[in-house]
């Protein structure tokens, strides 16, 4: 029985391909399916990206109208509890991109996870004296997907002066984002 199944198994296999090296049409066939595949993949992606895209939108909406504390133990305070979520959503964002890869082949680029930890630098940079050290700090510890996301909120932000400091270029890290 076993025999059996393991000659009709090869019998298929090198019919197709035989069929895959002498059929124009079935090659053909087999082109337009990989691109349609191909395509379906890069629309999912795209639309992947304008839902994190939003997501950020949203998130750096949320995170303006909430404001920020002005006293200045207030703001030690605030920056203390807002880097300390910050880095426990990036470790816990690690450790779920972990198991998810363990039982999955795949994983989204970016979770609500980095979304909420990247806000939660965003709101220590906003109340920090000196933003343009913080962002080097950011650039050697914070990794690179939350880094990337920080970027577009620091973007969206107009009162946020930082010039070309964000992601600079002596970057040992690689964490930088061009």
């Amino acid at each position: 029985m076993v025999t059996n199944l393991t000659d009709w198994i090869l019998a298929y296999a090198i019919y197709f391909d035989h069929k895959r090296r002498t059929d124009p049409e079935f090659r053909k066939a087999l082109k337009r399916e990989s691109r349609r595949q191909a395509r379906a993949a890069r629309e999912e992606a795209e639309a992947e990206g304008a839902q994190q895209q939003e997501a950020i939108k949203s998130a750096f909406k949320e995170a303006t109208e909430e404001g920020f504390p002005s006293g200045i133990e207030e703001k030690e305070a605030f920056f203390m509890s807002e880097v300390a979520k910050g880095e426990q959503l990036c470790q816990d964002g690690k450790s779920e991109r972990l198991v998810h890869i363990a039982f999955s082949n795949h994983y989204l680029s970016a979770g609500t996870d980095q979304i909420e930890a990247a806000l939660c630098f965003y709101k220590a940079l906003k109340v920090y004296p000196q933003p343009k050290d913080l962002i080097g700090i950011y650039d050697k510890t914070v990794p690179k997907e939350v880094l990337e996301i920080l970027a577009d909120i620091v973007a969206m932000d107009n009162s946020l002066a930082l010039g070309d400091s964000f992601g600079g270029s002596g970057s040992d890290s690689g964490h930088g984002v061009e």
